[in-house]
């Protein structure tokens, strides 16, 4: 049977004033899009992009703006890009070329296959004039390689001690997590050593330099676990916002020493989004009860719940509609994910019920759904829409902990106070 929540609907306002702090993020809910993939410019050829061939389709800063009010009209608060920095360009590597923009060369230069200094700009004032705020992805963990003796010289960093020793992950050991190369023999990820002074310093001024310059609200972190965790609060206090990490896994216990002063400010909620797909997925073993568990483990191990990211599909994740056959299992995840602790992300495509697979065929052209009001696009707003209301009139919502009420075989019902 499918599960199901009981919620209740209202009207929205949104917030007008934007800022850059934790708590002011609170209150978003932020849609992800990898630039490469969101719009085209005029005139361009728009069946030339299979995900297969990973490879640049040609979506820019610029189409990003011109295209705002598919996002705005679907109720976000918040636009989450992808990294903006000089991507690695040489000969196409075995995996492809880097239109995703996670193979960073040289963080402190722009990608210019999306745009220039004034394009990143005018995407950040056209976001701000709409109320709304931008979050960048940045990659501070290591840069990209197509050999394990890279020619340093590409790279902001340039010397050898600022680099670990190569080394495969052992993803079994924290040390080896967080000092070996991600990545493989055909696309190595050289590991930036992040406890060398001379990083520490260049990764700060960076980040204060750009998050001035670009008027950014929020980072989004890749690959955070994979850093020590005494880098972070330097790094994130330099940039002087709002932090959420990427720590990859459903283990809690470890998920969670990533928030809070020591860390971060929050984490993409990994163990919940396990949970849900447990509980709502079809075909799947429907395991509510399990979810519950998790709500629990939540609210008592992570610093501050509200905070988390929730989200049912990214660039590194099997689209839902891809592990489940029914659209309603959709909607019902996206209930919780909206009305519960955190703060919910939408992955573009989600709405137009994109089936990829992991990747490369989670990262579609969202054009040739040419931006459909989709049955899931208009319960999406109505999502946004009610909870936009609840932030904006209400005492007590968004910083009341959510608490479950019963949960049966099929269903559960949790409750906030107003």
């Amino acid at each position: 049977m499918i599960a199901f929540l009981n919620i209740f609907l209202a009207l929205s306002l949104f917030r007008s004033a934007f800022a850059a702090t934790a708590e002011q993020w609170r209150g978003r809910s932020i849609y992800q899009v990898i630039t490469d993939r969101y719009a085209l410019p005029q005139g361009a050829d728009a069946t030339k992009c299979d995900p297969a061939n990973q490879t640049w389709c040609g979506g820019t800063w610029n189409t990003i703006r011109e295209n705002l009010d598919y996002i705005q009209n679907a109720g976000f608060t918040a636009i989450w890009i992808s990294p903006v920095s000089q991507n690695y360009e040489g000969p196409r590597s075995a995996y492809g070329d880097a239109y995703h923009g996670y193979w960073i060369a040289d963080a402190t230069q722009l990608n210019d296959r999306f745009g220039t200094a004034d394009d990143l700009k005018a995407l950040s004032d056209e976001v701000h004039r709409r109320g709304m705020y931008l979050m960048v992805d940045v990659v501070v963990n290591n840069v990209m390689s197509t050999s394990l003796t890279p020619d340093l010289s590409t790279f902001m960093f340039k010397e050898q001690s600022q680099y670990h020793t190569y080394c495969p992950v052992d993803y079994s050991n924290l040390t080896s997590e967080q000092n070996c190369w991600l990545g493989d023999d055909k696309v190595p990820l050289p590991d930036v050593n992040t406890q060398d002074s001379t990083v520490v310093s260049g990764y700060t001024s960076w980040i204060k330099t750009l998050v001035e310059t670009y008027n950014i609200d929020g980072l989004r972190i890749d690959a955070a676990k994979h850093v020590n965790v005494d880098f972070w609060p330097q790094f994130c206090g330099a940039a002087g916002v709002f932090c959420i990490g990427e720590v990859f896994g459903d283990d809690i216990d470890f998920a969670s020493q990533y928030q809070g002063p020591q860390a971060l400010d929050s984490i993409l909620q990994y163990p919940m989004y396990g949970a849900l797909v447990d509980a709502f997925a079809i075909p799947g073993p429907q395991n509510m009860s399990a979810m519950t568990d998790m709500i629990a483990q939540s609210k008592a191990k992570f610093k501050d719940p509200g905070l988390l990211g929730n989200f049912l599909e990214n660039q590194d994740l099997p689209r839902w509609a891809n592990i489940s056959v029914d659209v309603q299992s959709l909607w019902n995840a996206m209930v919780f994910s909206f009305m519960s602790d955190g703060i919910p992300i939408v992955y573009y495509g989600q709405e137009q019920g994109f089936a990829g697979n992991a990747d490369p065929f989670n990262r579609e052209p969202l054009w040739p759904s040419q931006y459909a009001n989709t049955s899931t696009y208009q319960f999406m707003t109505t999502l946004n829409t009610l909870r936009n209301f609840l932030v904006n009139s209400t005492d007590n919502w968004l910083n009341s902990s959510m608490e479950v009420l019963t949960t049966t075989s099929n269903g559960l019902l949790f409750s906030k106070v107003l």
